[in-house]
């Protein structure tokens, strides 16, 4: 057993089971059919519980799957059997505040495809290949923020939407001189 908490797999579902945004960190599931098998199986398992105000959990095929809904958004904490469930919460519950600030309090499906750059550097401030690094939503949100506004940053450590920005930005300025 390892002696730090493990992470297995984060998951941003819509309302119908399908992907906004997923990171897995552990090999359980190799291949991509694999993965999307496991997040429908998961959906339907708890689409009809109530889980709106607070986070529920399930076992689910040998491991434990913490689960919360917001509007027509799914979040979902994967661990092993042994994990504990209160640690599972808390990354769960750092992950919705995270969400929950960047997008101003608009936690929809829109507004999260429309900020996908954003809630996927949430991902990885959080888990870090299954290790757990933050749980604070503020601590979260606040570094993916400096992140975001880095515009002097290299191409290629900047999100897709940074990168257009700063094309942008160029662009506009070698028009104007």
């Amino acid at each position: 057993m390892d002696s730090c908490p493990s992470i297995k797999n984060i998951l941003l579902l819509d309302s119908e089971g399908k992907r906004v945004a997923v990171k897995y960190y552990s090999d359980e599931w190799p291949t991509n059919s694999a993965r999307e098998t496991f997040e429908k199986a998961v959906f339907s398992k708890t689409q009809k519980s109530n889980a709106r105000n607070e986070a529920e959990i399930a076992m689910f095929e040998n491991n434990i799957v913490i689960y919360k809904f917001v509007q027509d958004l799914h979040f979902f904490v994967t661990g092993g059997e042994y994990e504990n469930e209160l640690i599972l919460a808390t990354v769960l519950q750092g992950f919705f505040d995270a969400v929950g600030l960047l997008l101003r309090g608009h936690v929809e499906k829109k507004e999260a495809l429309e900020n996908l750059d954003l809630i996927l550097l949430c991902l990885d401030e959080i888990v870090d290949g299954g290790i757990v690094l933050e749980t604070d939503g503020n601590v979260i949100a606040g570094k993916v923020a400096t992140q975001s506004i880095d515009s002097s940053a290299p191409l290629s450590e900047q999100t897709i939407s940074q990168a257009l920005a700063t094309a942008r930005e160029h662009l506009t300025r070698s028009l104007l001189t």
